[in-house]
């Protein structure tokens, strides 16, 4: 049996020195043999440190922000003992997994809630194995703290020099939340400079364009909305990495001729972060953990709320450069990380372009090279036995509520299935609002996005929907039975509403 204690020392040393990634050495031989990992996960309250530059009172697992880094061997059972003094009742999600669906943490629906001073004990083989996380099911927790990151490490897979974890999150104004899931916040739209409206794409590059993404067009477009209020939207106080903002993250340390592999999980409330490396192309190889069908070269990265991606590079030259999540809101404390090689720890940084105009960022499109649906053509995805439309709607001046088919969770229509069906669900997206919906318990393909069908569909648990568009998932309903809910991850639209179920039911 593998000790608590022999575990943390194999995933990351607790405390400041963790800050800002989280690097991953290999496994010791002791943690890949053992067959149980067990670890305890605490939720305290927590006041956030100085590096994050946010005067801000939260919770934490373990007393940090985001929690541990949890590692497993696949193969392997997990058994975590949840402890909470939250304040209030808690559970864990382990998003991502494959699981018995008792062990899925939704409060009400897979579980009772863990009461302030209770316990809980998770047991289960995680599955698939690739990069996940875990976070609360409750409330604004895990917007105050409650979330971290999860690798399940597959031994067959090739490592590279140098492998780190890097958790994307923002600090909100707790205020400004609330506000929004009433539908009465004044926060502005966050889109950083060289998108288009909707921001699911990098404007064309323009000759004398400035670097707040050009004169007029749709570069006026995106800043015009970006200056827009909106009733949803959430104002934040500071934007992390792995519990620090920059210039307090911590450099990695690099050296020339090293491949880097970045793991990046979006852990916001709600924003979707674009990730730029200055001096380099990021090489893009799994999604939510699992691998593309073939990698992909770009520029930056689009995460969306609760995505994943790998990214690796290569060190060619000596030099310092920043990663950073680029931001439609300025900060004193951004959201960035200096790489660089160890003789140039005095040079000033290379900088990425201030607007994304003109980037090749990573869409659903470019990965599955996606091809214009024929109108009309029959059953252009192959047989499936149960389909479904969903419409996402609400969020309408004057009534907060984010809805499916026009209703709000409990009330929303359910997606019954049997073991062993094929299932199509096609989302109907009219809001003005991209929307990252996620499936618990289930990993499906991703095989239509904004009317183009992808040849190479994508295997992920979160996906955007894009604004005044669509998109359309397949699965196999092979996964443990029970009931398994589906939601939008944007914490606001989920506390207002958009959430629904697919519900194994007997066959008779």
């Amino acid at each position: 049996m593998m000790r608590r204690r022999d575990f943390l020392q194999t995933s990351v040393t607790v405390g400041a020195a963790a800050m800002s990634w989280m690097l991953l050495p290999p496994m010791s031989a002791r943690a890949a043999d053992s067959e149980l990992v067990e670890v305890t996960l605490e939720a305290r309250p927590y006041r956030y440190p100085r590096v994050t530059g946010a005067n801000f009172t939260g919770l934490a697992y373990n007393g940090r922000v985001p929690g541990p880094l949890l590692r497993v061997r696949y193969g392997q059972t997990f058994r975590a003992r949840f402890i909470n003094h939250s304040g209030g009742p808690s559970t864990i999600h382990w998003h991502g997994m494959i699981l018995p669906n008792d062990m899925d943490g939704v409060p009400y629906v897979t579980q009772a809630p863990v009461p302030d001073g209770g316990q809980f004990i998770y047991t289960y083989k995680p599955d698939p194995p690739g990069f996940r996380w875990y976070h609360s099911h409750v409330g604004d927790q895990d917007a105050l703290g409650l979330f971290g990151a999860f690798l399940v490490e597959d031994p067959r897979e090739p490592r590279a020099d140098v492998e780190a974890v890097l958790v994307l999150h923002d600090v909100p104004d707790m205020h400004s939340l609330w506000a929004a899931v009433a539908g009465k916040s004044k926060a502005m739209m966050n889109v950083p400079p060289g998108l288009s409206g909707d921001g699911m794409r990098a404007l064309p590059a323009v000759s004398g364009m400035g670097p707040m993404g050009g004169m007029g067009g749709m570069g006026g477009m995106s800043r015009a909305m970006k200056s827009m209020p909106m009733s949803d939207e959430v104002q934040y106080l500071s934007h992390c990495v792995s519990g620090a903002a920059y210039p307090h993250t911590r450099p990695l340390i690099v050296k020339v001729g090293q491949t880097v592999r970045l793991r990046i999980l979006n852990a916001s409330p709600t924003l979707t972060h674009y990730v730029r490396l200055a001096g380099h192309k990021l090489r893009v190889t799994h999604s939510d953990g699992n691998p593309l069908p073939r990698a992909v070269t770009v520029d930056a990265l689009r995460i969306g709320v609760a995505e994943r991606y790998d990214a690796w590079f290569e060190v060619t030259r000596p030099g310092a450069w920043l990663l950073e999540s680029l931001m439609g809101d300025v900060h004193d404390h951004r959201q960035s990380v200096l790489i660089r090689t160890a003789d140039a720890a005095n040079h000033p940084p290379e900088m990425p372009p201030a607007s994304l105009a003109g980037a090749q960022l990573f869409t659903y499109e470019l990965a599955g090279e996606g091809v214009a649906l024929a109108p009309g053509a029959p059953d252009p995805f192959g047989p499936a036995n149960v389909r479904k439309t969903l419409l996402l709607g609400g969020g309408k001046p004057g009534n907060p509520h984010w809805t499916i088919d026009g209703k709000i969770w409990p009330h929303t229509p359910k997606i019954d299935v049997r073991h062993g069906d094929y299932v199509e669900i096609h989302f109907q997206n009219p809001t003005d609002m991209d929307h990252p919906m996620h499936l618990h318990g289930h990993v499906f393909e991703l095989v239509e996005v904004s009317g183009q069908r992808l040849r190479y569909p994508l295997p992920k648990d979160t996906t955007l929907v894009p604004a005044g568009s669509t998109a359309t998932w397949r699965f196999l309903a092979d996964s443990p039975p029970g009931r398994w809910v589906l939601h939008c991850h944007n914490l606001v639209h989920l506390m207002d509403g958009m959430m629904t179920e697919v519900d194994y039911v007997r066959r008779t």
